[in-house]
This record gives C-alpha cells, sequence and structure tokens, in this order.
C-alpha cells in the first residue's frame, strides 16, 4: 500500500476508533465517580502496557543494530533483572492498585462506598431501584417514593448528585446488568438477589445494555437513562406515578376498548384503564401506564411512536423472535392503528 493511501485508510479509520471512546454507551466517558475510578484504572493499565511493549521493541531493534554493545551485557543478570524482578515488581504494583480502586468502588455489604475522589455515605437519600431481568426486557420499580408506585420497562431515570441503590433480579435467565458511563457490571442470577450502587454526575442521556449472553435476542437486551437534576426528577417522578390519561377522542376511545378486548390487560399494566369486568392489571409483561412517553420499544429495538407501535403489535416475532408477545396480526387495520395511537397518547 502507498503511503498516500495509508495515510487516507488512517485518516478514515481513526474517527471510528476514537468513536467508541465517548457516547453514551462507553466506559471511557465515565458520568459518576465509579465509572470515573474504572476508567482510571483501565487508562493506567493500557498506558503501562504500551510503555512496557515500546521498550521490549526499542531492545529488539538496538539488538539488531549494535549487537556488539548488548553483547557485553550480563545474561543472566538481564533475565534476573528484567524477567523476574521487573516483570514481579510491576504485577505487584498493578495488584495493588487495581484491588484498591476495585475496594473504593465497591458496595459488597452495603459498606461506605468512595469513588474517586467522592465519598457517598449509605443514608436515607439513597434512592432505591428493583431491576429485573426477563427475557428479553428490563423493569424497573422504584421502592419507597413519596409518589406511590413508578414501574418502567427498557428505561430507567435517575436524579444526579444522589447515590442510586440497584437491587437486581433476574425472572428466567442469567443477565448481567452494566451501565458503562456509571459502573462496572454485576450479574443478575434468578434466584439470587444482587445489589449495586452509582452516581450520575451530569444530566443527559446514557445506555445500559446486558454484558452477558442471555438468549437469541442478547444483542436486542439493551435500556436507556436519563439522569435528571434532582428538582427535574422530582417532577417526573411524580407524573409517573399519576394514572394512565383518559382517552378524550373517538379513536382513542376506541383503541383503549380494542386493547381491553383483544386481552391485552391479561399481561400488560395499564393503571387507571377499566372498562366494567375488564381491566389491565397482568404482570406478564411491561407496565404501559406511560409507555407513550418511553424513547424505545423491545429493550431497545425501535424507536417509539404510533408506527413501532403498530409493528410491534402486529408482529413482535418478527421483529424479536423468542419473546412472550404473540403476534396480533389478525387485527384490522383501523383497530390496530387506534391501539397503536391509544398506546402513544400514554405519556
Amino acid at each position: 500500500m502507498s503511503r498516500p493511501g495509508g495515510r487516507r485508510v488512517l485518516a478514515l479509520a481513526l474517527p471510528l476508533l476514537l468513536a467508541g471512546c465517548s457516547g453514551i454507551q462507553s466506559a471511557l466517558d465515565p458520568r459518576g465517580p465509579q465509572a470515573d475510578a474504572i476508567a482510571t484504572l483501565a487508562w493506567v493499565l493500557f498506558i503501562g502496557a504500551a510503555l512496557i511493549f515500546v521498550a521490549v521493541m526499542a531492545m529488539a531493534v538496538a539488538g539488531f543494530i549494535w549487537p556488539d554493545q548488548l553483547s557485553r551485557v550480563n545474561p543472566r543478570r538481564f533475565m534476573v533483572g528484567g524477567g523476574v524482578v521487573f516483570t514481579s515488581s510491576v504485577l505487584v504494583v498493578l495488584t495493588v492498585y487495581s484491588t484498591w480502586v476495585g475496594s473504593r468502588v465497591s458496595d459488597a455489604s452495603d459498606v461506605n462506598i468512595i469513588g474517586a475522589g467522592t465519598r457517598i455515605q449509605p443514608d436515607e437519600d439513597r434512592l432505591v431501584i428493583e431491576a429485573v431481568g426477563y427475557m428479553w426486557w428490563w423493569e424497573f420499580r422504584y421502592l419507597g417514593t413519596p409518589h406511590g408506585d413508578v414501574v418502567l420497562a427498557n428505561e430507567v431515570h435517575i436524579p444526579v448528585g444522589r447515590p442510586v441503590e440497584f437491587r437486581l433480579k433476574a425472572a428466567d435467565v442469567i443477565h448481567s446488568f452494566w451501565i458503562p458511563s456509571l459502573h462496572g457490571k454485576r450479574d443478575m442470577i434468578p434466584g439470587h438477589n444482587n445489589l449495586i450502587v452509582m452516581q450520575a454526575e451530569k444530566p443527559g442521556l446514557l445506555r445500559g445494555q446486558c454484558a452477558e449472553f442471555c438468549g437469541d435476542q442478547h444483542t436486542l437486551m439493551s435500556f436507556f437513562v436519563m439522569a435528571h437534576e434532582p428538582e427535574e426528577f422530582e417532577d417526573w417522578l411524580a407524573a409517573q406515578a399519576r394514572p394512565a390519561r383518559e382517552p378524550d377522542t373517538p379513536e382513542l376511545q376506541r383503541g383503549a376498548e380494542v386493547f381491553l378486548e383483544q386481552g391485552c390487560g391479561a399481561c400488560h399494566v395499564v393503571r387507571g384503564l377499566s372498562d366494567g369486568p375488564l381491566q389491565a392489571v397482568g404482570q406478564l409483561g411491561p407496565d404501559l401506564t406511560h409507555v407513550g412517553s418511553r424513547l424505545s420499544l423491545g429493550a431497545g429495538a425501535m424507536p417509539n411512536g404510533v408506527g413501532p407501535l403498530g409493528g410491534w403489535i402486529a408482529n413482535a416475532q418478527g421483529i424479536k423472535p423468542g419473546n412472550r408477545m404473540p403476534n396480533f396480526d389478525r387485527l384490522p387495520s383501523e383497530d390496530l392503528t387506534a391501539v397503536a395511537r391509544y398506546l402513544e397518547s400514554l405519556k
């Protein structure tokens, strides 16, 4: 490859390589004290490894250029110094440092949590959220809020500057809960409760992901994280605690009727929606009380909106095969559209 050609390839490839270092799902773009400590550890290890690699390559090149001078070096001293003393010293230092960083970001036994320069005390100010991994979607339940029950699916909102305790559970298969910009990953195992505490320092949109293969749809097992300023978060929490809005147009009313008539309420909750004996109180699928306010459908499978909602209802198995949502492709198009518009109105 010619040099101009090589430079062009490098110029095209470099932005792609650097793009992985930032963004809403990057461990190298920390937005909290725990992730900051982990990113610092990663950079220390990377830079140290790079320096050692360069030093070894320099000695190899020097051996070709100045063989007579290097032949005067005592082989035994070189082997002991470079192969034993240096290697052992580096490994000991890195082991102590990585253990120290791990202890600072660990929240085991609910003890004090210390981030990179930030000390987080376990106290009553901690927001507690139960996160449950299903096959294949996420549920987030806010515990002990002054507003009552707040349940979300595939999306979680947190306040800036306040510790958030995620109590992790898995319903059916093993997952691994990971928000790279806020903390390391933590396993979610059926029958076993786990816990992780993290804190966002800046408002903004982040993204989480299952970090362990959980089945055919593992790649479509993500969720969004929105960090709010404290007052904005309290307003959002109060709004989410309210029941679903009443359908106020004939089409939305028809959509709510079809939703109940088709038995969707046997799997989903829509708080406040009922038509006599028909109610939406099911526990098998995501809570849809405010589904229209969410960013995505199907755990990041597609953006939210009337069109994607209609497509998901009619062909959920085609979009995400193996999930628990059956296809409702038998619905007349006007009924399908009415249900999609009704769900999109739930904000």
